[in-house]
């Protein structure tokens, strides 16, 4: 016997199995191509550094590189190539391929993972960016925020925690932005790496924070866990806080590490440079890898900090990096915060001496002197460079959070700078849309006093639309841009839709331009080879929205001539269209051509169909005809969502598709409710903007019942069901009329138009009641009562009340008397139908049967005409289908087809029989249709609805019933009967008498007692007689009467009591579910019925074939026009349209106000915006305690200062005293009294500053530090110590060590930090020449220009100047820029020039003993001089090096030389 298992394998479940497991290995073998792809890249481009010569340094065991013995190879122990040198580092390290990266994996909570890499200090910035954006996969920065600061762990007060810490996460964030830091787990690192673990699974993260750590390998405590020669995948690191010692540990919370490798161990600092050109690098290149614009911004945020801090801000804002400046964070950052108020001739070495000691306590006590009078000229400098420098101060209300101030200082740096090669506003605005932060837009670019002209804005308004910035584009539409002159050209749409994002209609869009394309060679035969024909163009949009809409609608854009015949080629009702439709497509094509232009509508559909919302949205408002819109963008999306084939995509299209419908029902009801007339002319009106079709049919045709189900839409349906009788008469009194016509001359029936002369009459009997009232004064509209009287009156003689034969007419072409009528004559068919088949049904067909066959004629001919009446252009097969989709319709087809077969039956002498049968049927058949005529009643028009939706769970009911009846009655049959071969009697015994059971028939052949012998056949011979159960010797039925009872009971159990009342509870679900929506539902349907009657012809069957008749002879044999219907489409006059979208339009402001107001005074809005103010009102509370205690601060420190100053000023008294005032001059001079500096700080326009730059330009030469107080060389500065430097090519020869020599020539305006010469050409004043060549533009001398000399680097404009001997000629190096013809024409000129200025000039290469002193001179040349001529010839030989440039402020010159030409401009009377 085989053992039995528990756990079988089903084969189903083992195939699931299989399955996942072979997705799994996909998943991993495409994992690990990945990672070798990865691995081998790295190892092709990285390098790491490995000291390669092992010294003994202070440990026997350890190399002078820091790292031990084992740690190096064993080429490096003994090496031959490097035998008798002492260990350098420049020598003895090298580059091997890097043997640390992949994946790094944190433990603990969470389980953090981020990337990294070792890297050599020599590596290509290039190389780094590309492994952060390919390899690592980032999207490209729209700014680079670089944080620095302490490197070691301090203290931040919790609400400049807080801030900080949401404020870097917000922008990063909102902006796309990189973070930069040092990586490690101490100092400001950590602060964010926690902003980044506190804020980034937020509720409005966007997306991943990219948090990059920059750090120094040889620092990194446990780093061999990250070694392995292959790659990590990944490395789990263990951060070992307490045993890390003078190590630091990576800091888990940042995403990417970049760790930076020397070659030596334990010193910090290494990544420094590599870290600075990484974001020279970023910073180079363009704003979203654009071909032109913007480079990528970068920003540096400092907290605390130290000297080292303090270079790195420094060289940053060199860089022309802007800084900001966290207050309270401690140390350097804390000194720049105080002293950024001051000018910097205010910042003294005292003062800085005294905030060090403040600041950094014990830490001052290490700086010696000379560091803090170069710190003091570095802070002088940063805050002379006050439009790179933010302060955030939490105490401050109007800064905001952090992150408005990172961004208002890159917006600020922007607006001063000087190499920039467009508008400083196109920039920031740039800036602004890449950052998505409308806030900025609005308080630093929009503001009051800007003026934009909508064409400076269309860039703008193409970025934020292809970026999706909704928030973008509204507040461009509020600052100018006009959405006509940005649409206008058709290009700028078509490269809307070629840079849509991906989505399901650019699918489509696609596959139609390319079957298009496909057409178009196949039609014209095009040879060549290149896809220019397969681009988006409009006519393809046009034809795809077309197929979106429906084929009733024409094109939205003109089509062109092959494309045209394509996109026909494609839609619905291609080769089946009505004849009237295509006898009329010439005459459209004209309409079409000329059809107006909505760019808000274009802009909607562009939104639309990409499921925008957003966008949608405020394109929805600049709509011209919105109502028209948000109906067409309901069908738009539905039919998306229908055609798609991703479920949540659909979900979200059909929720904006009934967002939409609101919409429009929002925009009615307003309508409505102002004008009712206006209201209904508003739905049939064809819109000239979509298609020409109406509201009413896009509503429609988009599903949207509860636009349709509206009181005045139903309204308008109702006076189209009454024509043009009254609403208000009585169905009795319009019967009574119907059969005693000569009642509708007594006015006993109202007609429409004696309602409007009698209201109209009424409202003028008003009016000149308040004429006589109120007098002649008063006036409405600037008009008089008696001229809207005189306007009325006119209105009314044109509007006559109807005639006699006028009146008959409206009454029997009336759709409800039609109705009427077709009933009346419905029922008389059924009576003649009766009477033929029960009385008198002969083999020669009677009067009456003839008749019968004639009526059936005329109802064919009404199905044939209803099958091709297409007056809204549907097509033959859209029109179809639209017919068998209604059920009253499928019952006549049937009931005809079975008529006309039992008719043929009927002729036959074998099938005649038969052929009564099929009649008698179809009697079934044509007496259900009677249920038609209830739809037309509010009461048991949706009773029908809720029938039909229960014959659907009836049909669902019976197939669960089956299952019983099948079962029981086969299991009954086989039980009592054997082996009977009779068909019908076994299927009424398996299925017709298990039926009967459950309405009470129960059988007596299931026990003993109701067994008759004579009721039934024994071998089933007589076929009346069902055949006799199996029976025993005595006769009597040997079946177990126990099993069939209890069979019975069971079976009666289930079905009787279970289905029957299971069937029960589902009618109630049903008329409970449907009972809401039957009277919407029932309200759309009602719109079939009425345009039925209002199209069918007045005589009621049979009368009604001589109408068929007349039309046919009519539209076929005649060919004439179909008449024109106004009740569902209405074409209006151009200034009537206009009015009455205008009208429309104000509307829709009145609905988009009320819903605003509906929002704002929701419940959730008040919680939200009390939420707001809370939050508002603690922070300002915070505030206010703190800036209560740091004000109490400031006024002891000022106490303390001026009790020092007191003690100073008391001593200094006492000491001249003592020595009779002679002392007192040094003694001041030596405690470098405050006084002295306040003195020297007057001076503080005088001073130089280019001058005492740190690095002089042209060599590596460092100036040694002069603070603006020690310039003067009146003020004594003990500690000035500066280098001498004199460049090769040298007209003087001076020792620098014969110092009495140098002092014969003094800068005149003070110290600079650097003796000798430098790079100019003598000791004392280099005299140098700027030449402003002017002329007026034209002959009305509205414009001055300016010859300029094109730079050599980043397209900077420059004077023609150069060094002289003498100030009467022009610089000899003008010859190679000007040529010497054009030289010697204009150095004889130099004497009619004028001076403009003459003096010592600011520049970098000034020295001690040698400086520049510049004269600016000015030639203004005569547009018809001789002169100019040379000027053009030379500027056309020089090939654009020289070119004339308007005098202006936007100069992009130097700024000694925009100086020169301000003063140029001053000259000339001209505005700079």
């Amino acid at each position: 016997m085989l053992q039995k298992f528990e756990n079988r394998i089903q084969p189903q479940q083992m195939i699931e199995q299989l399955q996942g497991k072979n997705l799994q290995l996909k998943q991993a073998v495409s994992c690990f191509k990945k990672r070798c792809t990865f691995a081998s890249w790295v190892l092709e481009n990285i390098n790491k550094k490995e000291c390669c010569f092992f010294e003994k340094g202070v440990r026997a065991d350890v190399c002078k590189c820091g790292y031990s013995k084992t740690d190096h190879v064993d080429e490096a122990i003994k090496p031959e190539d490097f035998t008798g040198e002492s260990w350098d580092r420049h020598r003895h390290i090298r580059e091997v391929p890097t043997d640390a990266f992949g994946d790094i994996s944190f433990g603990g909570l969470g389980q953090k993972t981020g990337q990294y890499v070792r890297v050599s200090t020599d590596t290509s910035p290039e190389i780094l960016y590309q492994l952060l954006t390919d390899q690592w996969k980032l999207s490209p920065p729209n700014l680079l925020i670089s944080v620095t600061g302490g490197a070691k762990n301090f203290y931040l007060k919790a609400r400049l925690k807080t801030v900080f810490h949401r404020g870097l996460i917000k922008v990063a964030q909102t902006t796309g932005a990189w973070i930069i830091t040092g990586g490690t787990h101490t100092g400001v690192m950590k602060h964010v790496g926690r902003a980044v673990r506190d804020y980034a699974l937020s509720s409005s993260t966007q997306g991943q924070i990219v948090a990059i750590g920059v750090a120094t390998w040889g620092v990194i405590h446990n780093r061999d866990a990250l070694v392995q020669p292959e790659g990590c995948f990944p490395a789990h690191y263990v951060m070992d806080i307490e045993g890390q010692g003078q190590l630091s540990c990576l800091d888990n919370n940042h995403t990417h590490f970049l760790l930076v490798d020397d070659g030596t161990q334990g010193q910090y600092g290494v990544e420094i440079e590599l870290r600075s050109r990484l974001e020279k690098c970023i910073a180079g290149k363009r704003l979203g890898n654009k071909e032109s614009g913007v480079t990528i911004p970068v920003v540096c945020v400092v907290l605390d900090g130290g000297p080292g801090t303090l270079n790195t801000i420094y060289n940053a804002m060199l860089n022309s990096t802007p800084c900001v400046i966290l207050e309270g964070s401690g140390r350097i950052a804390d000194v720049i915060a105080q002293v950024a108020g001051l000018p910097p001739g205010r910042i003294t070495i005292a003062l800085i001496h005294q905030l060090m000691k403040k600041f950094f306590g014990k830490e001052y006590e290490r700086f010696p002197d000379l560091r803090i009078i170069e710190w003091t000229k570095k802070i002088q400098d940063i805050i002379r460079m006050s439009q790179l420098l933010t302060v955030f101060r939490i105490s401050d209300d109007e800064q905001g959070d952090v992150d408005v101030a990172i961004l208002q200082a890159l917006l600020k740096a922007s607006r001063t700078s000087e190499s920039l090669g467009m508008d400083c506003w196109k920039r920031q605005l740039e800036l602004a849309i890449a950052w998505n932060r409308v806030d900025i837009a609005e308080t630093e670019i929009f503001t009051e006093e800007s003026y934009w002209k909508s064409s400076d804005l269309h860039w703008a308004m193409f970025s934020a639309l292809v970026g999706n910035k909704p928030q973008f584009v509204r507040l461009l539409l509020e600052n100018g841009v006009n959405l006509r002159d940005f649409l206008q050209d058709e290009e700028t749409l078509c490269e809307l839709y070629k840079q849509m994002p991906g989505c399901f209609f650019l699918g489509k869009l696609a596959k139609r331009v390319q079957n298009s394309s496909h057409f178009r060679r196949r039609v014209i035969g095009i040879r060549s080879r290149n896809h220019s024909d397969q681009s988006i163009t409009m006519t393809h949009v046009s034809g795809e929205v077309r197929h979106l809409l429906g084929s009733f609608t024409q094109p939205l854009y003109p089509p062109s001539t092959t494309i045209n015949q394509f996109n026909m080629s494609m839609e619905d009702s291609s080769s089946s269209q009505s004849k009237s439709q295509a006898g009329s497509q010439a005459a459209l094509r004209e309409i079409i051509v000329e059809a107006p232009r909505d760019p808000g509508r274009d802009l909607f559909l562009w939104a639309i169909v990409q499921n925008n919302k957003d966008l949608a949205e405020i394109a929805w408002e600049q709509c011209r005809d919105c109502m028209s819109a948000a109906l067409a963008a309901s069908k738009i999306l539905k039919k998306l969502a229908g055609e798609g084939s991703d479920a949540d995509e659909g979900e979200e299209m059909k929720e904006l598709a009934n967002h939409y419908e609101k919409h429009a029902i929002g925009v009615f009801s307003q309508c409505h409710n102002s004008d009712e007339d206006r209201a209904r002319k508003l739905l049939v009106h064809a819109s000239p903007y979509w298609g020409r079709t109406t509201c009413l049919r896009l509503a429609l045709e988009a599903d949207d019942k509860s636009f349709v189900a509206q009181s005045g839409v139903q309204a308008l349906l109702t006076q189209i069901w009454c024509g043009e009788l009254s609403v208000d008469n009585s169905v009795w009194r319009v019967m009574v009329c119907m059969v005693f016509f000569p009642l509708i001359y007594t006015r006993f029936l109202v007609y429409r138009r004696d309602e409007v002369i009698q209201r109209e009459t009424a409202k003028n009997e008003e009016i000149k009641t308040v004429e006589k009232v109120t007098g002649s004064t008063m006036r409405t509209n600037s008009r008089s009562l008696s001229d809207i009287i005189c306007s009325d009156l006119a209105s009314l003689r044109r509007l006559k009340p109807l005639r006699s034969w006028s009146k008959l007419v409206s009454l029997y072409s009336s759709p409800q008397v039609k109705f009427y009528w077709n009933i009346v004559s419905y029922f008389a068919f059924l009576f003649l139908f009766a009477v033929v088949l029960m009385i008198d049904f002969q083999d020669l067909p009677s009067p009456w049967e003839l008749l019968l066959y004639i009526w059936l004629l005329s109802l064919v001919c009404e199905e044939v005409r209803q099958l091709f009446h297409d007056p809204d252009g549907f097509g033959f097969r859209k029109k179809s289908k639209m017919y068998i989709n209604d059920l009253w319709n499928i019952l006549d087809v049937l009931s005809i087809i079975l008529f006309i077969i039992g008719f043929a039956f009927r002729l036959t002498t074998v099938l005649f029989y038969a052929g009564k049968v099929l009649l008698c049927i179809d009697f079934v058949v044509f007496c259900l249709r009677l249920m038609a005529i209830f739809t037309i009643s509010k009461t048991l028009g949706p009773k029908i609805i809720i029938v039909k939706r229960m014959m659907m769970d009836m049909f669902f009911f019976m197939f669960l019933l089956s299952i019983w009846v099948v079962a029981y009655g086969v299991a009954k049959q086989g039980i009592l009967i054997h082996n009977d071969n009779r068909l019908d009697w076994i299927l009424r015994g398996a299925v017709y008498e298990p039926y009967l059971i459950i309405f009470g028939d129960f059988p007596q052949n299931i026990e003993y007692s109701g067994f008759d012998l004579n009721s039934c056949s024994m071998n089933g011979t007589d076929p009346l007689k069902p055949k006799c159960p199996v029976l025993n010797e005595s006769q009597t039925p040997a079946f177990p009467e126990w099993l069939t009872i209890i069979m019975l009971c069971v079976y009666l159990l289930f079905a009787n009591i279970l289905l029957l009342n299971l069937l029960i509870a589902i009618f109630n679900f049903t008329f409970q579910e449907v009972q809401d929506n039957t009277d919407r539902i029932w309200k759309f349907q009602r719109y079939e019925l009425i345009k039925e009657y209002h199209s069918r012809p007045a005589a009621p069957p049979p009368f009604i074939i001589l109408s068929h008749l007349y039309i046919f002879i009519r539209n076929v044999v005649l060919c004439r026009p179909p008449v024109v219907c106004k009740e569902f489409k209405n074409e209006l006059l151009e200034s009537e349209e206009e009015e009455l979208l205008s009208w429309e339009a104000l509307m829709k402001d009145r609905y988009l106000q009320s819903t605003q107001q509906e929002q704002s005074q929701s419940m959730e809005r008040r919680i939200l915006d009390t939420a707001q103010k809370v939050t508002t009102i603690g922070d300002r509370l915070e505030r206010e305690e703190e800036k209560s205690s740091d004000a109490m601060l400031k006024r002891l420190a000022r106490l303390e200062e001026q009790v020092g100053q007191s003690a100073r000023a008391l001593q200094w008294i006492m000491d001249s005293l003592k020595s009779q005032g002679f002392a007192a001059n040094e003694s001041q001079s030596l405690n470098e009294s405050p006084d002295t500096y306040v003195g020297t700080s007057e001076k503080e326009d005088g001073f130089h500053v280019n001058a005492r730059q740190f690095h002089y330009p042209g060599s590596k030469v460092t100036r040694f530090p002069v603070p603006d107080e020690k310039v003067p060389w009146e003020v004594g500065f003990s500690s000035y110590m500066p280098i001498y430097f004199a460049s090769e090519d040298s007209e003087d020869h001076v020792d620098g060590s014969d110092l009495a020599a140098l002092d014969n020539y003094r800068n005149p305006q003070g110290r600079t930090g650097i003796r000798g010469r430098g790079t100019l050409s003598r000791l004392g004043p280099n005299l140098h020449v700027d030449l402003v060549l002017t002329r007026w533009r034209d002959s009305e001398r509205s414009v001055l220009e300016y010859l300029a000399v094109l730079g050599e680097t980043q397209g900077l404009l420059a004077l023609p100047a150069g060094p002289v001997q003498t100030t009467d000629v022009l610089p000899v190096t003008l010859k190679r820029t000007m040529g010497k013809t054009l030289y010697e024409k204009l150095n004889e000129k130099v004497s009619d020039g004028i001076k403009v200025f003459e003096g010592y000039v600011d520049d970098c290469r000034n020295t001690d003993n040698a400086w520049v002193e510049t004269t600016v001179l000015n030639i203004h040349v005569d547009r018809t001089s001789p002169l100019m001529v040379d000027i053009s010839n030379m500027a056309v030989s020089a090939y654009g090096s020289l070119l004339w440039q308007e005098v202006s402020g936007r100069a992009r010159l130097s700024s000694s030389q925009r100086e020169s030409l301000r003063q140029v401009a001053e000259l000339h009377n001209r505005k700079f």
